[in-house]
């Protein structure tokens, strides 16, 4: 069983649907009894940093997610979800993150040609191979919507890389964790085969 993080931000329900596509059981939860029991956890998320983290410690889920992720089990960050898992973020103010992995959560700082928001499809690049990159073709492209982007301090986690003016982090992965900045549930078949990678995945 996968165990979707509701934590009331994002689409958390066209995530579940992805994971139901290729047949995987995934239930949208926010009761530490589930995550613990679940075989795989998903940290979705759209909107903005300092009400994410907020919301993260009102229901007193950053400890459980920390322990969780150090124990081993599988997984999976998505956008939001992905730069949550950082030291900090610098949206709208300094805010800490869940501390997971080094580094900070920046802005866009481009030339008037580009467009912040970065939104819509973009290339990716294969840094380096993950069992969650099964199947997927170098230069594959996948779906972005997003404004701040993460600056690993250790650049061997950067898997994934993409282009706006210039290259960013577009997923991380170290041990048991994967984690993109783009949106594999709303990435067509190359989305929808990172999904069915993670459920299939014994970290």
């Amino acid at each position: 069983m996968i165990a979707i993080v509701d934590y009331q931000m994002g689409n958390l329900r066209s995530v579940q649907k992805a994971f139901e596509h290729v047949g995987a059981d995934a239930i949208l939860t926010n009761r530490i009894a589930d995550l613990k029991n679940a075989h795989r956890i998903v940290l979705p998320g759209v909107g903005a940093f300092p009400d994410a983290m907020a919301e993260i410690h009102r229901q007193e889920l950053a400890g459980p997610l920390r322990e969780l992720i150090r124990s081993g089990k599988p997984f999976l960050g998505i956008c939001l979800g992905l730069q949550m898992l950082f030291d900090t973020s610098y949206e709208r103010e300094p805010t800490a993150g869940l501390g997971i992995l080094p580094g900070e959560v920046r802005r866009f700082e481009l030339s008037p040609a580009y467009k912040v928001p970065h939104m819509g499809w973009n290339r990716i690049d294969i840094c380096h191979d993950s069992p969650l990159l099964k199947g997927v073709t170098p230069n594959s492209h996948v779906y972005f919507v997003h404004s701040y982007y993460v600056q690993p301090a250790d650049p061997d986690i950067i898997a994934l890389t993409a282009c706006h003016e210039h290259d960013f982090c577009a997923a991380a992965a170290r041990d048991n964790l994967f984690a993109t900045q783009f949106h594999p549930e709303k990435s067509q078949a190359v989305g929808l085969q990172i999904i069915r990678n993670f459920s299939q995945w014994d970290a």
